[in-house]
Formats: C-alpha cells, sequence, structure tokens
C-alpha cells in the first residue's frame, strides 16, 4: 500500500456509475417486484452500500477508509437499470475505489437476481463520474 501518513485530512467525495441491459420482460418483473428472489432493486442496493464498506477487504493495496457516507441509487431505463454510487470519508485518501465497488456489486447483484429469467443481460460501461477533495478547516 502507499504511504498517506503525510497528506491532510481532507473531505472526499467519489460518485461512480454503471449499467446493466435487460430484456424487456425482465425490467417489467423488476417494476412489478415479480422476480422470484425479491425486491431487485432494493437488494442491489443494499448490496452496494455493503460492498463499499467492505472495499479494502476486496481490493489488495485498497486502504481501509472510516467511511462517512455511501449511497446507491437505481434508475430503470428503456432498456437498463443504472446504477450511481456516492461515497464519502474525511481523510488522506479518496474514496473512488469505493464508489465503483459499490456500483460493481449492485449491477452483479441484479443479474444474480435475474439470471433465471434473462439469458442476454449486459454489464456495462463502469466509471467513476466525479472526484473531489476539499481542505477542511
Amino acid at each position: 500500500m502507499v504511504d498517506v501518513s503525510s497528506k491532510p485530512e481532507q473531505l472526499r467525495i467519489a460518485r461512480a456509475t454503471g449499467h446493466i441491459s435487460l430484456e424487456p420482460g425482465t425490467l417489467e418483473l423488476i417494476k412489478q417486484n415479480q422476480v422470484k428472489k425479491g425486491d431487485v432493486l432494493t437488494v442491489a442496493q443494499i448490496a452496494g452500500i455493503q460492498a463499499g464498506k467492505k472495499t479494502s477487504e476486496l481490493i489488495p493495496l485498497c486502504h481501509p477508509l472510516a467511511i462517512t457516507k455511501i449511497d446507491v441509487l437505481t434508475e430503470i431505463g428503456d432498456d437498463r437499470v443504472t446504477v450511481t454510487a456516492e461515497a464519502r470519508c474525511t481523510g488522506p485518501t479518496g474514496v473512488e475505489m469505493e464508489a465503483l465497488t459499490a456500483v460493481s456489486v449492485a449491477l452483479l447483484t441484479i443479474y444474480d437476481m435475474c439470471k433465471a429469467v434473462d439469458k442476454a443481460m449486459v454489464i456495462g460501461e463502469i466509471k467513476l463520474i466525479e472526484k473531489t477533495k476539499t481542505d477542511i478547516k
């Protein structure tokens, strides 16, 4: 791991996004909460939050951080579900890995919950969309 002990404590915020393409019938099942495994979007949201908190356990050289917020939002579109995550902490290093991990695991959860009814799902374009650091006064 990189030594970050000489870096100042700053408010760190990162946002990431990604999507999963699904068949129209699968999207309708999700909207109607008719997927056999349960409420897909709520389970994906919780899974994303849990994963963001455990990022340093999953990514070998990632620093363990005192996360102050992880928010995972899902949005159903015409042919996909888009997941956006925001992670925050106060510390000497960024939270982009936590935001990216939250999005990734939320999307994998959607895949897992829908795989029995949709063989054509594709997870795509997981990316960091914002990363900020602000000095603490």
